[in-house]
């Protein structure tokens, strides 16, 4: 479905749809990319692609133009699942290693302890 940009703001683009309803496309749903700035992207009155998401009890209209691309692909289990299982095995590889420099840490602070402690009572000894 195509629509006419409206209106532009920091968090989104107002989309004038046919039958003369307005829709919201959300700056997540502008592109692919990161978008800082959706006049990088569009201007007022450019005729944009557009997907509906969703239709409120209240009559608001979420649209997307990323998923109305033609290039757009949707997540997929496989993806979710690899990354998933990528970031669990770099998550117990960041514990393994925090938990090793941690002890590391307390076996310094304990020689550190004793030396000092040590040190002060010969020193108290010698006078």
């Amino acid at each position: 479905m195509e629509g006419v940009i409206t209106g532009i703001t920091k968090f989104g683009a107002f989309i004038e749809l046919p039958g003369g309803v307005t829709g919201l496309v959300h700056i997540s749903e502008i592109a692919d990319e990161y978008v800082k700035d959706i006049n990088d992207f569009f201007k007022k009155s450019d005729v944009v692609k557009v997907k509906v998401l969703t239709v409120e009890n209240n009559g608001k209209i979420g649209l997307s133009i990323r998923q109305a691309s033609e290039n757009y692909k949707p997540p997929g289990k496989n993806d979710r699942g690899k990354s998933a299982a990528v970031n669990k095995a770099s998550f117990e590889d960041k514990m393994n290693r925090f938990l090793k420099e941690s002890d590391e840490r307390l076996l310094d602070l304990k020689r550190n302890t004793e030396s000092k402690r040590g040190g002060r009572s010969s020193f108290k000894e010698a006078f």
